[in-house]
């Protein structure tokens, strides 16, 4: 039994057995002993830099868990693009609240206004007002299924971009690691549009603003559906909208265009059908024809089926009237620039969402008209760099938006936004002096939104630092100026086009679409 196995004595089976047994606990504790451990070094020290390191230093996109993400009104979107330019739009004045020979409007540029650096983008923890999970994705159990919603990459962001500072706040976070921006995007034919019929929506569409029962005899403006860059909107459906409004309130308040909208939604909602069970509730509003007056100041609808409110009030100027003799007929009214509308301070605590707007009503024609006299702090301004129109008009813009912002942590589930301006297209001339917009080729100056710069710089400025959104409408609707009214108004006169007011069916649902993917 030499060599073999079998040739050792068992003193030397045992020991041999006794140094595996030895060797097997040693291993053990090596790994299990907490005291052993601290041996070695950490393999993830290195790595414990402050929270935010991570997400600096990698290419990869963090991913969120079944949680909405948003960038909180504190924090700042550097823009890359080139400088912004000044924006030309001359003020109109609007004819349904006006005659015909007070149509003397002042130019009013809109310029950039000087801004201070912005900060990075920052992904908040609790803020969840803007992005959804998206939807069409089964629910399930497992971890695997669980939707995911991308926050934008820091590394997007270019801090040396000559635009840096510049804040736009009409962007998103979307799933697929860049940062939604409804502004930017292009028109492309849809043959399933338009949304309703402008024959059938008589409920709810002024006259004046159906071209199909007017003379017009192109149409082709309605068959085009605004596609974003980088954003999914959900398509839009009446019963869509009412679900996601569901025992809530929408209130839009602003001048004519603001009422377009309104108007557009509401045959939007209804397909433009005669809906019985939709109930006016103006009343409770005070939305009430005064004695003598050709209408009332607004109008607000209820539909019963998902509790939803939809209401506008006319407020061309998004300031405090006031009388300055009640018990004078033809008294001039104090236009407090620095004071929102008495309607909106009342009835601020019953509103979901909020849409504001202003612009075309400034120039000084229609404040004469109107006896509006300019009042900062309660007193009549004395300030000539506020007395310019264009200083009042933004004056009053940033009072409105900073007030609305004071008020949102007092209305936590309520959406504020501001619309930017609807751009007017008179070619050849101004409205009062042989200006048209007779061209009937949609998308002849082009299709497409490629800057990520607003062309209103004013209402930028005035949301910059808020949580006050801004809708911005004006560089798409700037390529649609074959979708006015034209010479087609029921009102028109002999010379004049309406190159201001839309046609509806039209560009104004566009603002809706881009309203609902917003909610």
């Amino acid at each position: 039994m030499k060599g073999g196995l079998y040739g050792l004595r068992g003193k030397q089976l045992s020991l041999i057995l006794l140094v595996l047994v030895c060797t097997t606990i040693l291993i053990w504790a090596w790994e299990k002993t907490p005291l052993l451990t601290t041996l070695l070094p950490p393999q993830n020290r290195l790595l414990q830099l402050y929270p935010g390191a991570a997400l600096e230093s990698s290419s990869k996109p963090p991913i969120y868990r079944n949680k909405d993400i948003s960038i909180s009104p504190e924090d700042k979107e550097v823009v890359n693009g080139q400088e912004e330019k000044a924006f030309s739009l001359v003020d109109q004045l609007d004819p349904e609240k006006s005659s015909p020979g007070i149509w003397n409007s002042d130019s009013n540029v809109i310029t950039p206004s000087d801004e201070k650096k912005g900060d990075p983008i920052n992904v908040p923890k609790e803020e969840s007002r803007d992005i959804r999970v998206p939807e069409g994705k089964s629910s399930s159990k497992k971890a695997e299924d669980v939707d995911l919603v991308v926050a934008a990459p820091i590394s997007s962001v270019n801090k040396s971009s000559p635009l840096e500072g510049k804040e736009y706040k009409n962007s998103t976070i979307s799933a697929g690691n860049q940062a939604c921006n409804y502004a930017i995007g292009k028109w492309v034919e849809d043959d399933r549009r338009p949304l309703y019929s402008g024959f059938e929506c008589k409920q709810w569409l002024s006259p004046m603003w159906a071209c199909r029962l007017t003379q017009r005899t192109d149409f082709a403006y309605e068959k085009f559906q605004w596609q974003p860059k980088n954003c999914k909107m959900d398509e839009f459906t009446g019963s869509n909208f009412l679900r996601r409004m569901q025992d809530k309130t929408l209130a839009f308040i602003g001048d004519s265009l603001g009422r377009q909208q309104f108007q557009s939604l509401m045959c939007m909602i209804t397909g433009g059908k005669e809906s019985p069970d939709v109930t006016s509730v103006g009343w409770k509003y005070g939305l009430v024809k005064a004695r003598g007056a050709l209408r009332p100041d607004g109008w607000a609808y209820w539909f019963p089926g998902t509790n939803t409110t939809i209401l506008y009030y006319w407020s061309a100027s998004l300031c405090d009237l006031e009388p300055l003799n009640s018990t004078n007929p033809t008294t001039d009214y104090a236009m407090h620039l620095d004071r929102p509308p008495a309607f909106l301070r009342r009835f601020l605590n019953k509103f979901d969402v909020l849409v504001l707007n202003t612009g075309h009503h400034w120039n000084r024609g229609k404040l004469k008209a109107n006896r509006w006299v300019m009042h900062v702090g309660g007193v009549p301004n004395t300030d000539s760099k506020i007395a310019e129109i264009g200083g009042a008009k933004n004056l009053t813009i940033h009072s409105i938006v900073k007030w609305v912002d004071s008020q949102l942590p007092k209305y936590p589930s309520l959406k504020a936004f501001y619309r930017t301006i609807s751009p007017r297209h008179f070619f050849n001339g101004d409205w009062n002096t042989g200006g048209s917009c007779d061209n009937t080729t949609p998308l002849s100056d082009g299709k497409e939104v490629l800057k990520d710069e607003s062309l209103d710089p004013v209402a930028v400025a005035a949301v910059k630092g808020t949580r006050v959104k801004l809708l911005d409408i004006t560089a798409s609707s700037q390529l649609r100026d074959e979708g006015h009214i034209s010479r087609y108004s029921i009102r028109a006169t002999p010379g004049m086009q309406d190159c201001l007011h839309w046609c509806l069916p039209g560009i104004p649902d566009m603002w809706n679409e881009i309203l609902f993917a917003q909610l």
